[in-house]
C-alpha cells in the first residue's frame, strides 16, 4: 500500500469530510509501515511541524515544558531517530526486531483549529532474540490535511498504560 492508496479516499476538502473508517485505514497504514520497518515512508506521514511524544509512566499527562519525557521529538529529532534506526549504528535494533502494532477503539473527538483529534488504544508486540515485549497504551493524534488534501500527522502521543519499563521492555522501537 502506498501513500497514494491512502489518499485515494480523498483528497478531502476539509476535515469534516473524513469518516472514522478512513481515519482507521490511515492508522492501520501507519502501523503497517512500522511493522515492515518502512520508516522513510512512515516519516512522510508527518507534517513539517510535527511532534512525537511519549511521557514517563509516572506523569501520563506530563508536558515537555516541565516534565521528563521518554520521547519528545520534533521533526528534526524524529528524522534523526529514523536515520539511526535504519543504520547499523542502532545496535539494539540491528537486525531489526519484529513488531506487530495493533490499533483499536479509534475515536474522533473534536477539531482544534485545523486539526482532527483522534484517540485509539494500542498494543505493540516486539520480538527480538527469543524474547517478547509488549507495550500497551493509548494514542493521541492531531491529524491535518496537506496541500493535496491527504491526511498527515501533526502530533502523536503514545501514553503507556504499563506502570514500569524493566528488562526487555525498553522502548527501542517506534510505538
Amino acid at each position: 500500500m502506498t501513500t497514494a492508496a491512502i489518499s485515494a479516499t480523498g483528497p478531502f476538502a476539509d476535515l469534516s469530510d473524513v469518516a472514522r473508517s478512513q481515519v482507521e485505514d490511515f492508522l492501520y497504514y501507519e502501523a503497517d509501515l512500522l511493522d515492515t520497518w518502512n520508516l522513510n515512508q512512515w516519516i512522510g506521514l508527518f507534517t513539517d511541524d510535527a511532534k512525537y511524544e511519549i511521557p514517563c509512566n509516572d506523569a501520563l499527562d506530563g508536558s515537555p515544558a516541565h516534565d521528563l519525557m521518554l520521547i519528545d521529538d520534533n521533526m528534526l529529532r524524529l528524522s534523526s531517530r529514523v536515520d539511526r534506526l535504519n543504520s547499523r549504528r542502532a545496535h539494539r535494533e540491528y537486525p531489526h526486531s519484529r513488531t506487530n502494532h495493533q490499533i483499536y477503539n479509534v475515536r474522533i473527538s473534536y477539531e482544534i483549529g485545523e486539526d482532527l483529534c483522534v484517540g485509539a488504544g494500542f498494543t505493540v508486540w516486539r520480538f527480538r532474540n527469543g524474547r517478547e515485549s509488549r507495550y500497551v497504551g493509548k494514542y493521541r493524534y492531531r491529524l491535518a490535511l496537506d496541500d493535496a488534501g491527504a491526511l498527515r500527522i501533526r502530533f502523536k502521543r503514545a501514553v503507556l498504560d504499563m506502570t514500569d519499563l524493566r528488562g526487555p521492555s525498553d522502548v527501542a522501537v517506534i510505538l
